[in-house]
């Protein structure tokens, strides 16, 4: 009976042992911006006051382009993700993109409201404290939808769309991030709010690529790093409640521009038959998939997608 005992107070304390090691190995309180600007907002990262909040903005390119073009990355995403098309496209146009409310080194909106017309009102800011009377309007994912109804709420705003794997039609998913799903799970997400294993987030920035090989280190630690800014994780929670995708989908056929639609063939978050959902309501548009990419085409082979861009800008 001793030895048993023994045994059990072992076993007890060895298990104890392995959950003290992965809470401590998953332990990521909040991030101050000032931690995390020398890495990833070095110039030309700006941050303007827009509405009170400092937003993480780049601004490059000819500061004469009478339509400039404005990008708006996903959820969980950042102005990195457009890296690749900034490189080909500032050459000729003025590029602006920018970390939206929620995410990256903008942080959360400070009254936590996340419904789209308060991101329609940011966007409106937005436009009046950079000048932008005209634009080109790109968003991926969650930035897509923003685009849509941006261009609905600013019609003369906006000469063209972009929507790159966007979206705005009831989700039907193939499959979810880890994150995604751990930030819409009650008590889950409020664990999320100081622990963070990196295999996590790793695991979910595999799931939207279509070739989880080209997910590196570097691009796991921005991911990783850039979700640890002080409220981003409360922030991530709240816009899933309050901005979901669907509910505005009959206003799409309202869009009457120029729309380019891009798609990666392998999206399992926004599977390619929202693309051709998107393609035949708004009228007029044009539709390219890319058979081999994911949810992130535009991050994970630039080169073809801003290709795309560019033929549909008339850009030689």
């Amino acid at each position: 009976m001793h030895r048993l005992v023994k045994t059990v107070f072992w076993i007890a304390a060895s298990l104890m042992l392995a959950a003290g090691a992965a809470v401590s190995l998953s332990w990521a309180p909040d991030r101050p911006v000032s931690e995390l600007q020398a890495r990833w907002a070095p110039p030309p990262s700006v941050f303007v006051d827009i509405g009170g909040l400092q937003v993480h903005l780049r601004d490059e390119g000819p500061r004469n382009d009478p339509a400039p073009i404005v990008l708006l990355h996903g959820t969980s995403a950042s102005l990195h993700t457009w890296d690749g098309w900034a490189a080909v496209l500032v050459a000729q146009r003025r590029v602006i993109r920018f970390d939206l409310p929620g995410f990256g080194l903008t942080g959360p909106f400070p009254d936590g409201d996340y419904r789209p017309a308060h991101y329609l009102r940011f966007m409106g800011a937005l436009f009046d404290k950079l000048g932008i009377k005209n634009c080109v309007l790109a968003g991926n994912s969650f930035g897509g939808q923003i685009a849509w109804l941006t261009s609905l709420a600013y019609p003369q705003r906006v000469e063209k769309l972009v929507l790159v794997d966007s979206a705005g039609y009831p989700l039907q998913p193939n499959s979810v991030p880890v994150g995604f799903r751990i930030a819409r799970t009650p008590v889950l997400n409020q664990l999320m709010r100081n622990m963070l294993p990196r295999l996590l987030v790793e695991a979910s920035v595999r799931n939207v690529y279509g070739d989880p090989a080209k997910v590196t280190p570097a691009l796991v630690d921005r991911y990783y790093e850039i979700t640890l800014r002080e409220g981003n994780r409360d922030a991530l929670v709240q816009r899933f409640i309050q901005f979901p995708s669907g509910p505005d989908a009959q206003r799409i056929t309202d869009l009457k521009l120029p729309a380019l639609i891009l798609w990666g063939g392998r999206d399992r978050l926004i599977p390619p038959a929202d693309a051709e959902r998107f393609h035949r309501d708004i009228a007029g548009s044009t539709l390219v998939v890319f058979p081999a990419l994911g949810h992130v085409p535009h991050e994970e082979d630039p080169a073809a997608t801003a290709a795309a861009v560019r033929k549909f800008l008339g850009l030689t």
